[in-house]
């Protein structure tokens, strides 16, 4: 089993907060306490195993040696427009920052991929002309719409 390891400064019990307001499925399975001596105050967290949708991931609060960047992200298929416009609203606020084709940050830095899951199957036609409408639309767009996606896919697009 392979489990992402996502460092932090000394946010990361914060990050779990916040998540279990975004994915209702967060739980916090596991964690340990930074005793005297480390990076951060003692009795900060120090590691933590959570369940994200589904899937376990360990985060720690190692201090400022390294800091989160988009080569990592979670890539989170969403099925409707509501479910990507409340992720789009949840995910960035306090802090965060919007991105371009369905990226953005939280206030933790932690990268975010909020895509349609029918944009997979839109961009892997094997047409070339509705998979390059669908990604030259998709370009343009920070948070993506479903509608517009599709309608540059079938060429209806204005």
């Amino acid at each position: 089993k392979i489990t992402p390891f996502l460092w932090f400064d000394d946010d990361a019990e914060q990050a779990i907060a916040y998540y279990t307001t975004v994915f209702p499925d967060t739980k916090l399975l596991e964690e340990s306490r930074w005793g005297p001596g480390g990076p951060v105050p003692a009795g900060t967290l120090m590691s933590a195993r959570v369940r994200l949708g589904g899937q376990e991931y360990m985060l720690l609060n190692g201090g400022p040696t390294y800091r989160l960047n988009e080569a990592f992200s979670f890539f989170v298929p969403c099925e409707t427009q509501p479910e990507i416009d409340a992720y789009w609203a949840k995910l960035p606020a306090g802090g965060g920052e919007p991105g371009h084709c369905g990226w953005l940050k939280d206030r933790f830095g932690v990268s975010w991929q909020i895509i349609p899951s029918a944009l997979t199957r839109m961009l892997s036609d094997k047409d070339p002309a509705r998979a390059g409408r669908t990604a030259q639309a998709m370009m343009g767009m920070g948070k993506l719409d479903i509608a517009a996606l599709q309608a540059a896919y079938d060429g209806s697009a204005r």
